[in-house]
C-alpha cells in the first residue's frame, strides 16, 4: 500500500498529465511536464511504482565501463573535484554514458549505504523509457543542464531525491555522457539547486572540453572566450583544423555560435576569421581576433597540432623475473604448446602476450585479443567461430568470419578466460586439440592453424572446483602457466616510469621531467591498478602540467590525496584551507584561482606566501 506522501504524488500527476488541456499552467517546469506525459502515455509507467533503477549485472557494467575508457579516464579528475565541492552537503556525483548508465560516481561513505538503496550508485541505469522523469534521463532527451527537483520525478520511488545534471558532448557533438551531483535531502525550494547546477555544468563542461583537446591534438585548436582571463582556463569556444584549413571539430558553445552568426557551420577556419590574422596568433599569450564580415572580437589562443602518435611501443621488460617467465614462454610457445598467463587486473597480461608472440616463430603472422569477459555471452560464441549468412536472425547476408580464423597463422590472445561460458570451453578445446573450425550454421569446418595465449587475473583452479571451468581445458592450459608479479612487488618501476614518460614525449612531441617529491610519492605508492594504472597516471599529469617537470600536483587525486590532506593537516587556518582547496580545484593556476576567490593575483600571491603554502611548478 502506498504512503501518503506517495498517493498524493501519483494523483497530482496523473491529474496534472490528464487535464493538461485544461489548466492554466502546470505545476511544473515545461521540461518536466513533457516528461511526465511521455512517462506516462508513451513508456506506460506506473507513478505510483517504489521499485529502484535496473541494476547492470557485473559483466555487462565491465563492458560499459571498459568501452567509455577514454571517457572515464579523462573525466575522473573533474568527477573527483565535483565531489569534493558537494560533499559537505551530502551530494554523491555519477557519471553516466550516453545511454543513462552509471559508469563511475563518487559517495563519502557515510551516506554510501543510504544512497545505494536509493539507486545512486554504480551500474544503475536512468533512461527515460524505464525511470520516467529523473535528472539524467531528462538530460538525455533535453541535451541541456536541468535540475529534477523531489516531486518533479515521475515514480513516487525518487520523489525524495534532488538531481542536477548536464551533457557532456564529443567534438562532433555527439552525446557522451551525463553528469549528475545528486542528494537524499533537501529544501522544498528548487531555487535552493541553483548553485548546485551550475556547478555540475561548470564540471561537464570541462569534461567536455578536456575530451576536445585529446581527440583534436593532431589539428590546430583554436581556444577562445570573451574575457582575457579564461581563455585558458575556461574557454567557451573551441574550433579545431587540420593542415588545409578544413573545420574538423567543434565544442557545442562553438557549434551554436557559428549557426547563429553565419546562419551554418562553415567548412574551412578561413571563412569563420581571417586566415593572415589567425596566423599572427601565436600559442604564447591571449591575443584579440576579430570574426569575418561580424561586428565583435574574441580573445583567444591558438594551439599547435601535436606530432601524430605512433603506435605505442612494448615497453621491454627489465624485472628479472618477468625477463625470465618470457624467455621460457618464447620455447614452450614455439614447441606450439599453449600458454596461460596470470596475475592481477593491469599487471599487464596482455603486454607479456604480445611481446610473447612478438619474439616467437609466429612474430610475422596476426596477433588477435579477445576479451572474454567484454563480450556478451549471446555474442562470444559467434564472435569466436563466426557464422554463416543466415544462421540466425539478424546475422550479415554476407557472414563473417570468427576471430579463431583472424588468427589463422598467428596467436590468438583469450583474456579473462575463466569468464568464457562452459559451452564454448568445450568448443575452444575440440579446436586446440583438432585444429578445425565450425562458424555457426556451417556444415563442414575449416582447418586453421594458430596457437593460444590465455590470461586470468581469477584463479582458475577454484573455479573448476566450483564447477564453472572445465578441467579438461584447465590441464591443457595449466602446464605453462607464469605468473606475473602486480607493480607493487616488482623492481623495475623506475624504468617503467622512465619508458612511459618517453612514449608520452614521442605521442605529444613535448618532454617533461618529474620532480624528486613526486618520483618518490610514484615508487612508494601502492598501485592497486598495477601497470595501467601507471599508465594513465602520467599520461594524466602530463596532459595537466604547466612547466617542464611533473609535481605532485599535477597528480590525480587517489594517488597525491595523502600528499595534500598532510599538507592541510600541517596548519589548520581556515584561511589557508580555503586558498589551498581553491589552487587544488584550480590545478594550481593562480589566475582562475584568484578569479575563484574574488581578488587580484597580487594579492593571491602575498596570502599564498603570508600562509605558507608552496606553489608547485611554474608560476604563470
Amino acid at each position: 500500500m502506498l504512503a501518503a506522501n506517495s498517493r498524493e504524488h501519483v494523483d497530482c500527476v496523473s491529474r496534472v498529465v490528464r487535464n493538461a488541456d485544461r489548466l492554466p499552467q502546470a505545476p511544473v517546469p515545461s521540461l518536466i511536464f513533457d516528461s511526465w506525459r511521455r512517462s506516462m502515455e508513451q513508456h506506460h509507467l506506473d507513478p505510483g511504482s517504489l521499485q529502484g533503477p535496473r541494476i547492470l549485472s557485473e559483466p555487462l557494467l565491465k563492458e560499459c565501463r571498459e568501452r567509455a575508457e577514454l571517457f572515464m579516464r579523462i573525466a575522473s579528475e573533474e568527477v573527483g573535484q565535483l565531489h569534493h565541492r558537494v560533499r559537505q552537503a551530502d551530494y554523491c556525483v555519477m557519471l553516466t554514458d550516453a545511454q543513462g548508465q552509471t559508469i563511475d560516481h563518487r559517495v563519502d561513505t557515510s551516506i554510501r549505504t543510504d544512497c545505494r538503496k536509493a539507486g545512486l550508485y554504480l551500474g544503475t541505469c536512468w533512461s527515460e523509457a524505464e525511470e520516467g522523469t529523473c535528472g539524467v534521463a531528462t538530460v538525455l532527451t533535453s541535451k541541456s543542464a536541468v535540475t529534477v527537483h523531489k516531486r518533479d520525478h515521475f515514480r513516487a520511488a525518487f520523489i525524495g531525491l534532488t538531481c542536477s545534471a548536464a551533457p557532456i558532448f564529443d567534438p562532433q557533438g555527439n552525446l557522451l555522457g551525463v553528469m549528475d551531483a545528486s542528494a537524499l535531502k533537501s529544501p522544498d525550494d528548487r531555487r535552493s539547486q541553483h548553485l548546485v547546477r551550475q556547478m555540475v555544468a561548470q564540471s561537464a563542461q570541462a569534461i567536455e572540453n578536456a575530451f576536445f583537446m585529446h581527440s583534436a591534438r593532431e589539428h590546430w585548436v583554436l581556444q577562445a572566450h570573451s574575457t582575457p582571463g579564461y581563455v585558458d582556463s575556461q574557454p567557451d569556444l573551441l574550433l579545431a583544423w587540420d593542415r588545409d584549413g578544413r573545420l574538423h571539430a567543434l565544442n557545442n558553445k562553438a557549434r551554436q555560435a557559428l549557426r547563429l552568426r553565419f546562419g551554418q557551420v562553415p567548412e574551412h577556419i578561413g571563412d569563420v576569421f581571417d586566415l593572415d590574422a589567425l596566423r599572427a596568433v601565436t600559442d604564447q599569450s591571449a591575443q584579440q581576433l576579430h570574426w569575418i564580415g561580424e561586428p565583435g572580437a574574441l580573445h583567444v589562443r591558438v594551439n599547435p597540432p601535436r606530432r601524430k602518435p605512433a603506435r605505442a611501443a612494448l615497453i621491454p621488460l627489465v624485472d628479472a623475473r618477468v625477463e625470465e617467465h618470457l624467455r621460457l614462454a618464447v620455447r614452450v610457445k614455439d614447441r606450439n604448446l599453449p600458454v596461460l598467463v596470470q596475475g592481477e587486473t593491469g599487471a599487464g597480461k596482455e603486454v607479456f602476450a604480445r611481446q610473447l608472440h612478438a619474439r616467437s616463430a609466429r612474430r610475422d603472422g596476426p596477433f588477435v585479443a579477445v576479451n572474454c569477459a567484454a563480450i556478451p555471452e549471446n555474442l562470444i560464441e559467434s564472435e569466436l567461430f563466426g557464422y554463416v549468412a543466415g544462421a540466425f536472425t539478424g546475422a550479415s547476408s554476407k557472414g563473417m568470419p570468427g576471430l579463431l580464423v583472424q588468427a589463422d597463422g598467428g596467436t590468438l590472445f583469450l583474456d579473462e578466460i575463466g569468464d568464457m561460458p562452459l559451452a564454448l570451453q568445450t568448443r575452444l578445446l575440440r579446436v586446440m586439440a583438432e585444429g578445425e573450425v565450425a562458424p555457426l550454421g556451417a556444415a563442414k569446418t575449416r582447418a586453421v592453424d594458430i596457437q593460444v595465449i590465455c590470461a586470468s587475473h581469477r584463479d582458475l583452479s577454484v573455479l573448476v572446483s566450483e564447477g564453472s571451468f572445465r578441467e579438461d581445458l584447465y590441464f591443457r592450459l595449466g602446464c605453462a602457466r607464469f605468473c606475473l608479479p602486480p607493480l607493487r612487488e616488482r623492481t623495475d618501476k623506475l624504468a617503467l616510469i622512465n619508458r612511459l614518460l618517453e612514449q608520452e614525449a614521442r605521442n605529444s612531441g613535448v618532454a617533461v621531467g618529474i620532480g624528486q617529491a613526486t618520483l618518490e610519492l610514484l615508487l612508494g605508492y601502492a598501485w592497486p591498478g598495477n601497470v595501467r594504472q601507471l599508465r594513465h597516471v602520467l599520461a594524466y599529469a602530463c596532459a595537466v602540467c604547466e612547466g617542464g617537470t611533473l609535481q605532485v600536483a599535477d597528480l590525480p587525486v587517489e594517488v597525491r590525496g595523502d600528499q595534500v590532506e598532510s599538507r592541510v593537516e600541517d596548519n589548520v587556518s581556515p584561511e589557508r584551507q580555503v586558498v589551498l582547496d581553491a589552487l587544488i580545484r584550480h590545478r594550481w593556476k593562480p589566475l582562475p584561482t584568484a578569479q575563484a576567490l574574488g581578488i587580484s593575483r597580487a594579492t593571491l600571491y602575498r596570502r599564498v606566501n603570508q600562509l605558507g603554502i608552496n606553489m608547485p611548478g611554474k608560476i604563470t
